[in-house]
């Protein structure tokens, strides 16, 4: 059980990321009051709007309520419920009217990795982009960008962490090795010499290891990744929210107060850094309440090709939802080295978005 207030401060970003309205929001939050079961608790109402959405023919904005209902992990029998709603209803929907969207499960020595795909093509393999969320995303949350992908002359790939939605591997120090995985399972319908990662929050940290010995991936593109000091400050960890303490021992199978330990030897060195011999682009959010002060001179220090935007907001930028997505596409064309009308476009919609989002302070 969570803290209702964590639940209700750190749901923001994933909500606005989701472009669920504001008013929408803060409705859904006023009926809540605790994170127990029946009415007025956080699993409860969420479905519940979840319910009434998928009523009215709106599957999925449906699919991103159940999501936000299993926020942030599953702990019980109605998260658990409300996560299998969300994944069929998500399933219905591209069966219905995406059907370009397709499954991939990958059998590793660890458990199964899911996938949502698009573009995969034995005639005619395209470079392909992973995409992956944190730990409490879930790949049907992001899947819907699929539809998009296409206009990049790309094939997608969109998975999830270890123990995060249908994932069964747990999370570990050798779980940036879900992302060769993956990349063997398509490596006969995608140019997987030629893949790009979008990894958001803990995956940026998983894609970047991997990246270290996979030279298939030839970009990365991420926000607030963890890379040393999360893993080794142990008074910084002190003050991480207990949410995203709990989130991470339930994936990791260790109880909240063996997580400091248990994770020490997770962090990237200045030397792994410094080895990296592909472009990063690293959305840094300057209050940032999870991820360390300490990480950004560390990438200046040994990144040589460092791309950093910095937003003046707490971890995952919530104010700046609109203009992040403009600005993830941008940084892949800039990464393949893409000149034509596309980048221009992209690059005046971002800059258009950002200037909006700082006149509104």
């Amino acid at each position: 059980m969570s803290d209702i207030g964590e639940l209700k401060q750190y749901i923001e970003v994933h909500a606005r990321a989701q472009r669920i309205p504001d008013t929408d929001r803060r409705r859904i939050l006023d009926r809540i009051t605790d994170d127990g079961s029946g009415p007025g608790s956080w699993a409860h109402e969420w479905t519940r709007a979840g319910e009434e959405l998928e009523r009215a023919g709106q599957v999925q904005d449906a699919v991103r309520h159940f999501t936000i209902a299993r926020f942030p992990y599953v702990d019980g029998p109605a998260r658990q419920e409300a996560a299998d709603r969300g994944a069929a209803a998500f399933d219905r929907w591209r069966r219905e009217d995406a059907p370009v969207i397709e499954p991939l499960a990958v059998e590793t020595d660890g458990g199964t990795v899911h996938a949502w795909t698009a573009g995969l093509s034995t005639r005619d393999p395209k470079p392909l982009l992973l995409f992956s969320g944190g730990i409490v995303s879930t790949k049907e949350q992001w899947a819907p960008v699929l539809l998009q992908v296409a206009r990049l002359g790309m094939a997608g790939l969109v998975t999830e962490l270890p123990g995060v939605g249908s994932n069964t591997l747990v999370y570990g120090p050798d779980s940036h090795r879900l992302y060769p995985a993956l990349l063997d399972a398509v490596a006969d319908r995608a140019k997987v010499d030629q893949s790009y990662a979008v990894a958001l929050s803990f995956s940026g940290h998983l894609a970047l290891r991997a990246a270290l010995g996979d030279p298939r991936i030839r970009g990365i593109v991420t926000a607030g990744a963890p890379l040393h000091h999360f893993f080794t400050d142990e008074d910084w960890q002190q003050q991480v929210p207990r949410i995203t303490v709990d989130t991470l021992a339930h994936l990791s199978g260790v109880k909240p107060g063996e997580l400091g330990a248990h994770i020490r030897d997770w962090a990237l060195s200045e030397a792994d850094l410094a080895a990296l011999d592909i472009p990063l682009a690293y959305l840094v959010s300057g209050r940032d309440e999870i991820v360390p002060p300490g990480e950004v001179p560390l990438l200046r220090r040994n990144v040589r090709d460092l791309s950093l935007l910095v937003n003046d907001d707490v971890h995952g930028s919530p104010r700046h939802a609109g203009e992040t997505p403009l600005w993830v596409v941008l940084s892949v064309l800039r990464m393949r080295g893409v000149r034509d009308p596309r980048r221009a476009l992209f690059g005046a919609l971002w800059r258009l978005a950002r200037l909006r989002a700082r006149r509104a302070g």
